[in-house]
């Protein structure tokens, strides 16, 4: 809990392979665990974000037509919050944002820290029910 809300982070090599943006079977069995606590929700809005490090995109994303961080995290946040919408959750709860390299949690100067701010975080907002 953080300022009345709840929040999970994942570190995206959990959800996504190695510089791509769609969700692994591996990955959706981990957000399936989810599912049926977000599925009953009735007020409480659930915000989906992603964050990259800083290190510039590669070609085979640029290949993707990805030309940027940004563009990297929303597409990594767009296809968490498509799969719960499929599982069930609410569609007018659930929100996605990219936010790229922005607010990192660790400096981008090692590849741990890097590692650590390669994120997507799911935030509870409301009353919880």
């Amino acid at each position: 809990m953080l300022d009345g809300k709840l929040k999970v982070t994942m570190k995206d090599q959990i959800l996504f392979p190695e510089g791509g943006y769609r969700i692994t079977p591996a990955a959706q069995a981990v957000l399936s665990k989810m599912v049926p606590t977000l599925s009953g929700l009735q007020q409480t809005k659930v915000v989906v974000t992603g964050y990259t490090d800083n290190e510039p995109i590669g070609p085979v994303l640029r290949r993707m037509g990805i030309t940027s961080n940004l563009d990297l995290s929303s597409k990594r946040a767009d296809g968490v919050a498509d799969y719960l919408l499929k599982q069930g959750v609410a569609q007018s709860l659930v929100s996605a944002q990219g936010f790229g390299a922005a607010d990192p949690v660790a400096g981008n100067d090692t590849p741990a820290g890097r590692a650590q701010n390669r994120r997507i975080e799911v935030t509870l907002v409301g009353p919880g029910t």
